[in-house]
């Protein structure tokens, strides 16, 4: 074994013993665009504890996407390091990141990207499917998840049948259903009108308090006081992290 590859190890074990589920060094994302290099990412070092509430705010244009883009192992840095769970990302093969991207992260996005055909309860199954899960199993753990967002009423309909919040509540189960290890929102509010809004932060108020850890990824100040720690992104750089709550 390596010198570097030790090395990895022996932080991964140490971040894992203090409770840090994501700890980024010197994040560079670099875009080559034409002859001009674009910084969309420049030296972040986030550190995130299992059990927080964080929300990464920014303008359009700051690299908070794509800062969410590499915290969800969507997408590979330039250059710096990258641990989730103790585990070093740039070291891990095709194969393990996806398995990151079923198991660890559950993901919930401002379009909902549900299957239009399938029912809820068909589309919170989908990570289950992925993940080899036994069809018996699918079902009782999709329901429990519909459950934990009130929907368990309405697991047969199908989107178009559903309201935008039910939606995003059904997308919310589906990102919930393998127990992750963190629920990753880019603007999950995005689409849905103020009330609604309010209902879906109420939710993720109440997910957190059972534990889960939540990164939201918001432009909206007033979306971003709901969780307990904001991280301001801008120029791709941190300007500010401060605890809110």
């Amino acid at each position: 074994m390596s010198h570097a590859v030790a090395d990895a190890i022996d932080r991964g074990e140490e971040l894992k013993r203090q409770g840090i589920i994501i700890r980024t060094y010197d994040l560079w994302k670099t875009y080559i665009m034409g002859d001009q290099e674009i910084n969309a990412v420049s030296g972040c070092d986030i550190e995130i504890h299992k059990g927080e509430y964080v929300a990464i705010m920014g303008p359009s244009g700051s690299g908070k996407s794509t800062l969410m883009n590499l915290i969800g192992c969507l997408d590979t840095p330039t250059r710096g390091q990258y641990y989730i769970n103790g585990r070093l990302v740039s070291a891990m093969n095709d194969d393990e990141l996806a398995r990151i991207r079923n198991k660890e992260i559950g993901f919930v996005f401002q379009t909902f990207n549900l299957l239009p055909r399938a029912t809820a309860l068909h589309n919170v199954e989908l990570p289950l499917i992925y993940a080899g899960i036994s069809a018996d199993d699918r079902a009782e753990r999709a329901r429990a998840a519909l459950r934990q967002v009130d929907l368990e009423k309405r697991m047969y309909h199908k989107p178009n049948e559903l309201s935008g919040g039910q939606r995003q509540r059904v997308a919310i189960a589906r990102a919930l259903v393998n127990d992750p290890s963190i629920l990753l929102a880019d603007e999950p509010t995005g689409n849905l009108d103020t009330a609604t809004g309010n209902e879906i932060m109420a939710l993720f108020d109440r997910l957190h308090s059972q534990g889960n850890t939540i990164i939201l990824v918001t432009h909206e100040h007033d979306i971003a006081m709901f969780a307990r720690r904001i991280i301001h992104i801008r120029d791709g750089k941190v300007e500010k992290d401060e605890k809110v709550r």
